[in-house]
């Protein structure tokens, strides 16, 4: 058995994977919410979705989404009551660049990934 290579972010400094999101509030077989808070300049550490989710941002903020891989991040603007699909993808840090808190809820759709029959 061969061990995988240790993750290295674009600065070429390791990486420790972490959670999708801060806290579960609710989860059963078929989904698993998560709660997702950020003041400025606060980020959710490199994370993987193995699930495909949906966001829907409960405090509106503007975001920077960057990739394990490099080149430039993606900025967003989440406004409150936005709803956002994404199937699952590459590693990825999300950061709060605006002035304001962000909060959100995030679903993952245990049953179309996971859980999938």
């Amino acid at each position: 058995m061969t061990t995988p290579d240790p993750l290295t972010g674009p600065d070429g400094r390791p990486v420790t994977l972490g959670p999708v999101g801060q806290e579960i509030v609710f989860e059963n077989d078929q989904v698993r919410v998560w709660e997702i808070e950020l003041t400025p300049g606060q980020s959710q550490p490199w994370h993987h979705h193995v699930n495909p989710y949906m966001v829907i941002a409960l405090e509106a903020a503007d975001n920077r989404i960057d990739s394990i891989k490099g080149g430039d991040p993606r900025l967003v603007h989440e406004a409150v009551g936005g709803v956002v699909y994404r199937e699952p993808g590459e590693i990825h840090m999300l950061t709060n660049h605006g002035d304001s808190r962000y909060r959100c809820r995030l679903i993952e759709l245990k049953c179309l990934g996971e859980n999938l029959v």
